[in-house]
């Protein structure tokens, strides 16, 4: 905001030409009287927390096509740019800033509340005779001190009236040689940080009131040239100005949220590497929670210098932000050590000591399974550690599950443990998906039966059965799962496609 010009009368920041008017913010009925509630007579009404949670709408799905092995177009960002952060300020007495509405920036048609912070407030009468644009009388406060002004201000308070000659907690006067000399309005903006504030400072003094507008306050005035009228005014601009400071402040604080949401998402949503192959892959993911981005699962797929094709999917337990982002390391990890050369359980054990050095909780475990396709696309190696097995579809029998004999624990549940690799034959023709939980843990209508394995082997069978392929049968696939549990699933949910026709 800039620093405004100094003034040698009580003008707000509206008339001065530094601020857009605004439009006038409504009262009670014209019958209300003015209501002046004394520190010394009153209680204040504690303030209620009630801190806002952030938004983040997405679509909810993102998928991947590349029939020729190139990277996917079809990963969905259109959630990171819709991104909307809200946070929430408390004060030092335990009362919550709130949202825009209960902190002094509410809505119009609410009867605004002044809080007068000044040690005689009976030098300042023109303050108990307020009106708003209505003509409706304004509710007014006085504090003497920051002591009272602190129980005062609740959540109802829209603008605040600071004395900026009053000494700060644990401070003498300014006359007795205080270094700063805004350190009460300070001391007033941590208190409120989500409250509109005007400064009164001495008349003549612009150097200082300019200085408050710079630290924070929306305005200053001049004590000795108070004025009803240009007063309420300030106030109704000074609730205004900040309504539109916070809302700016949402704007940016959301657009930084959907950059960082989109960059975790390039993450955890890969383009996959295969260039030279003859394999077509698809992916579709979906996270859990509602109106999310990202999730615990992952995935990736890259092809090596000698023609083998590496595919693997992954889940952290959890659903957060923070399961997300280790998945995203899990799956770099991955990547890099696959094209270094590692592969099967020498893999797997680095990734568990990946897992243990970054998880915030030695709880905190993911499965996974991996494929390692041969240059022919014959043969695959196969390993799993906690996850379930791929289901593989060919045109000369049914679709069914890999074997799963050997499934070794899920990463970072037992130190050293071992993960076997198994050799399976795929075949000439053939349809690979690896899945994660979610795809078989959704109920199966309204009671607590799931679809499980075999009920998810069954229904790939028959949208096999009718033709779909490719990104068409994961995005059945998903859409069935999600009528059959009568809404959105509870967990995220993964799919790879891996296809490969002679």
């Amino acid at each position: 905001m800039p620093v405004p010009v100094p003034r040698q009368r009580a003008i707000p920041a509206v008339e001065s030409g530094q601020a857009p008017a605004a439009p006038a913010v409504g009262g009670p009925s014209k019958d209300e009287t003015v209501r002046t509630e004394d520190a010394g007579r009153n209680e204040a009404t504690p303030a209620e927390n009630d801190p806002t949670r952030n938004a983040a709408p997405a679509d909810g799905v993102h998928h991947a096509v590349s029939p020729t092995g190139v990277s996917p177009a079809g990963v969905s960002t259109t959630g990171a740019n819709t991104a909307a952060t809200n946070t929430a300020g408390t004060n030092a007495t335990g009362a919550s800033g709130g949202d825009a509405a209960s902190a002094g920036v509410g809505p119009a048609h609410t009867t605004l509340t002044l809080l007068l912070i000044e040690d005689d407030p009976t030098a300042a009468p023109i303050v108990r005779d307020l009106r708003d644009a209505d003509d409706r009388p304004m509710r007014v406060r006085t504090a003497r001190n920051l002591t009272e002004a602190e129980r005062l201000l609740t959540d109802d308070v829209h603008c605040i009236l600071l004395d900026l000659a009053l000494p700060a907690p644990g401070r003498a006067s300014s006359a007795a040689g205080n270094d700063d000399e805004l350190a009460v309005l300070r001391h007033v903006l941590r208190l409120a940080p989500r409250h509109a504030v005007l400064a009164l400072t001495a008349s003549g003094d612009a150097q200082r009131g300019a200085e408050a507008v710079r630290v924070g306050a929306q305005d200053y005035l001049f004590k000795d040239e108070l004025d009803g009228r240009l007063l309420s005014r300030a106030i109704r601009y000074a609730v205004e100005r900040k309504r539109s400071d916070t809302a700016e402040r949402r704007l940016a604080e959301g657009k930084l949220r959907a950059q960082e949401n989109a960059r975790l998402e390039r993450g955890l949503l890969p383009t996959p590497l295969l260039e030279g192959s003859l394999l077509r892959f698809a992916a579709r993911y979906r996270p859990g929670r509602s109106r999310a981005l990202l999730g615990g699962d992952f995935y990736d797929t890259v092809r090596t210098p000698d023609g083998t094709v590496h595919a693997m999917i992954g889940d952290v337990c959890g659903h957060g932000p923070d399961e997300a982002a280790l998945g995203v390391e899990l799956r770099i990890a991955w990547r890099a050590l696959t094209l270094a050369g590692l592969c099967g359980d020498q893999l797997l054990n680095t990734l568990q000591q990946v897992l243990e050095h970054e998880r915030d909780d030695d709880e905190i475990f993911a499965t996974l399974c991996t494929v390692d396709i041969a240059p022919d696309g014959r043969r695959a190696g196969l390993c799993l550690a906690g996850h379930p097995a791929p289901l593989i579809a060919r045109p000369d029998r049914p679709a069914r599950l890999l074997p799963h004999d050997n499934n070794g624990p899920a990463l970072g549940l037992l130190p050293g443990a071992r993960w076997p690799r198994t050799q399976v034959e795929l075949g000439a023709e053939w349809s690979l998906m690896m899945y994660t939980d979610g795809l078989i843990e959704g109920r199966i209508g309204a009671g607590r039966e799931r679809l499980g394995q075999d009920g998810m082997v069954e229904m790939i069978r028959r949208q096999l059965a009718e033709g779909l392929t490719g990104e068409a049968l994961l995005r059945a696939a998903v859409n069935e799962v999600r009528e059959l549990n009568g809404g959105e699933l509870t967990d995220d949910v993964a799919v790879v496609l891996l296809d490969r026709a002679p």
